[in-house]
């Protein structure tokens, strides 16, 4: 084994450094025992309920497993067991292998997803706790090699229990009459999904550096588990809305509906109503997986981006602006895709839409914001080069300063994120004119929408403005101070005017992340009016950050000089 080993670390280091210190006899027979172990209880658990006469195990005369005919059964009670003789045991059988395969499904799911989450982020923590991660960081290995190495490597001992599981999960569902070619496809998407969860990982666990080093590990394994356990439930049900298809993509428990629909409730799985573009892609086997791995393949690829790009710097954001213009172009067209394939009968319906697409900007952009925030030392350099860089400079010409806030590396973030929130309203902009549902209303409508979007932005905007202040202080902590800051800000308003059972009419809601709900029963003056505030708030914090940032480009100007002097 240690010399398969040698072989590998020769096409990748990092493999072999990750295989060496997990491929240890012990470790390496608790895997195998309890994977085996798992394997034996599941068959032991469906052989409990092996037939036996006279017990409360047996058959009863009506169950599908009894092969009197129908009039013998109607003749009988119901009570009555089915005779030894009459019970299609090879019925039986099928039925059991299939709930074995069932629940070795899902055990892969859970664990590869779950556990391997954990293992990555908790071996980054670790090595940025020791202090290797900077010798990695200096390996002339590329950031490609490395992370598919600790991608492959950590996670080991859970691909190893895995892969002893899968011989008897194979053998129980070509027993239970599944297609093998739907247990292969069940495969693809597991594998690909475990890319995608891991790359985010990797991503996760070099995000910020130590901070929270002990308690990243179940934070991030904790939302996998959470967000599995929901689409789980969401996959049970027997209604598909498009608005939230796009968080359903990302898991494989819908898929696994749909691939295995026989060993589940409904027999017709939901993803069949699937459509991107009014393309019916749930009606094709090949369009349901195709939606699948290109849905994982884009998010993964620019996982990949970033990690590539803040690896070596750990100072740099894990996205240019440049990057997140594409991203945000990307999201805001994938969620078009599913929104306007969505049947809006009414203004209500139109609104619940939008609705969802409002919460869908708030959970997955607002926390998008942090991997692209400027940090003080970059800023800092940033404004002692722009604002007072010597005038009679041979240096070549400074760019504009829109240029720079829309491109530039160490400028601050806050123009780059209105740019992205103009993209966001674009997505809204567009299925409102898609869903003209009631033409009297039509022109009330658009300058209630335009005026809705507006606090929308306003109010993102007033969030990016305090993290961007926050991290401009000079305390060590400021990443943790702008995590905090931000987060009461969104928090606890809602929370306070929910304590004070505030009515929905209620200006204050207006001033929330809870203002999307309570617009349509507010009056447009008032609507107006949140916005205007929101504006003049907007306004004196970015006056507060340009000083900021003017004091902090001054005191680094002056340090250089005294420098120089002396």
């Amino acid at each position: 084994m240690l010399n398969s080993i040698d072989k590998i670390g020769d096409l990748n280091p990092q493999l072999l450094r990750e295989l060496k210190g997990r491929f240890k006899p012990f470790p390496v027979i608790i895997a195998i025992v309890t994977s085996l172990a798992t394997q034996l209880i599941l068959f032991l658990y469906q052989l409990r309920e092996f037939p036996d006469l006279g017990s409360e195990k047996d058959i009863s005369i009506n169950e599908k497993y009894c092969n009197l005919p129908s009039p013998v059964k109607d003749y009988y009670s119901s009570w009555m067991s089915c005779p030894p003789n009459q019970i299609n045991m090879q019925l039986w059988w099928q039925d059991h292998f299939k709930y074995m395969f069932l629940s070795l499904s899902v055990i892969f799911i859970f664990t590869l997803l779950v556990a391997g989450t954990y293992l990555i982020i908790n071996d980054l923590s670790q090595e940025e706790r020791k202090g290797t991660l900077n010798f990695i960081r200096l390996s002339p290995q590329s950031e490609t090699s490395i992370f598919t190495g600790k991608m492959l490597g950590v996670p080991v001992l859970i691909y190893l229990v895995t892969l002893a599981a899968i011989p008897f999960h194979v053998l129980t569902g070509i027993s239970g009459s599944i297609p093998f070619v739907n247990i292969l496809c069940f495969y693809l998407i597991l594998i690909v999904s475990c890319i995608f969860f891991y790359s985010y990982a990797l991503l996760f666990g070099i995000f910020g550096g130590s901070i929270l080093s002990g308690f990243k590990p179940w934070l991030g394994s904790g939302l996998v588990l959470f967000f599995l356990f929901v689409s789980m439930q969401a996959s049970s049900s027997s209604s598909y809305h498009n608005y939230i298809a796009f968080a359903r993509l990302f898991s494989p428990t819908d898929i696994t509906y749909y691939f295995f629909p026989d060993l589940f409730r409904y027999q017709t799985p939901v993803l069949t109503e699937l459509k991107f573009f009014n393309f019916a892609v749930g009606k094709s086997f090949i369009g349901v997986i195709a939606i699948h791995l290109a849905n994982y393949g884009l998010w993964t690829y620019w996982a990949w981006q970033g990690l590539k790009r803040c690896f070596r710097n750990p100072n740099a954001t894990i996205f240019s602006k440049q990057q997140s213009y594409l991203i945000f172009s990307c999201f805001e067209v994938t969620l078009v895709g599913f929104y306007i394939s969505e049947n809006y009968k009414n203004w209500n319906r139109f609104y619940e839409g939008m609705g969802t697409l409002y919460l869908w900007h708030l959970f997955l952009i607002v926390p998008f914001f942090a991997f692209m925030f400027t940090h003080r030392q970059a800023i800092q350099d940033w404004a002692r080069f722009r604002f007072y860089k010597d005038e009679n400079s041979t240096d070549s010409p400074k760019k504009s300063l829109v240029s720079e806030l829309l491109t530039g590396e160490k400028s601050p973030t806050v123009f780059a994120i209105a740019v992205n929130l103009l993209i966001a309203s674009s997505a809204f902009v567009l299925l409102f004119f898609k869903a003209n549902i009631d033409g009297s209303y039509y022109g009330d409508r658009v300058i209630e929408f335009t005026s809705v979007l507006l606090v929308f932005v306003s109010l993102i905007m007033i969030y990016a403005t305090v993290a961007q202040i926050m991290l401009m202080l000079k305390n060590s902590k400021r990443i943790l101070w702008a995590a905090g800051t931000t987060s009461a800000l969104i928090i606890l308003p809602v929370m306070i005017l929910g304590i004070l059972s505030a009515q929905q009419e209620n200006i204050f809601w207006l001033f929330t992340v809870g203002f999307w709900f309570t617009a349509e029963k507010s009056t447009l003056p008032a609507i107006l009016a949140a916005f205007l505030c929101q504006v003049v708030i907007l306004g004196l914090l970015n006056s507060f950050l340009i000083k900021q940032v003017k004091s902090a480009g001054e005191s680094a100007t002056k340090a250089l000089f005294s420098q120089a002097k002396v």
